[in-house]
């Protein structure tokens, strides 16, 4: 029973650990579309240059904040 008990705590740990990789990994990801996209868009349309620039900040920091979320979510589940 105890042995049960202790291979479902590393086992959770291993999946929080786990977990913030792949949170990490698919922000990287996202960010890394964005700025494809960014510059696609900059390129067919030089005058939207500064508009597509702010929103990308913006879209950026949001993809981030998400990212800082599911990476505490996931070191929580390690330390409990």
């Amino acid at each position: 029973m105890l042995g049960t008990i202790l291979q479902a705590a590393a086992l959770g740990k291993f999946g929080g650990a786990i977990g913030a990789g792949i949170v990490a990994i698919a922000a990287g990801i996202g960010i890394g579309k964005l700025a494809q996209s960014t510059m696609e868009a900059s390129a067919r349309q030089p005058e939207l240059a500064g508009h597509l620039r702010m929103t990308a900040i913006i879209i950026g920091a949001l993809i981030e904040g998400v990212c800082l979320f599911g990476v505490l979510v996931c070191l929580l589940a390690v330390n409990n």
